[in-house]
């Protein structure tokens, strides 16, 4: 089982791998997903990053959230799932 982690507030110019980079201190990331408008492909300031280990992905929102990137203060918590 993995587990779904949002990150918002990034910066537009960010791109997945190195959020990627990111989130691999903390352990295993299976998944990187940038959200894009679909009119333009511009980055939404959004995205969710999916870590194999529960445990690791805490740490790294734990660590993360609040934490300067690219000169935003990003946020990180578990992904909720979308509501119906």
């Amino acid at each position: 089982m993995s587990f779904q982690i949002y990150v918002g507030n990034i910066s537009y110019g960010m791109r997945e791998d190195t959020l990627k980079e990111l989130f691999e201190q903390y352990g295993e990331v299976t998944s990187v997903n940038i959200v894009k408008d679909r009119m333009t492909g511009r980055s939404r300031g959004f995205g969710f990053v999916e870590m194999a280990d529960k445990d690791e992905a805490e740490k790294a929102i734990e660590a993360l959230n609040g934490t300067d990137v690219d000169g935003r203060n990003i946020r990180v918590n578990v992904a909720r799932s979308k509501r119906e």
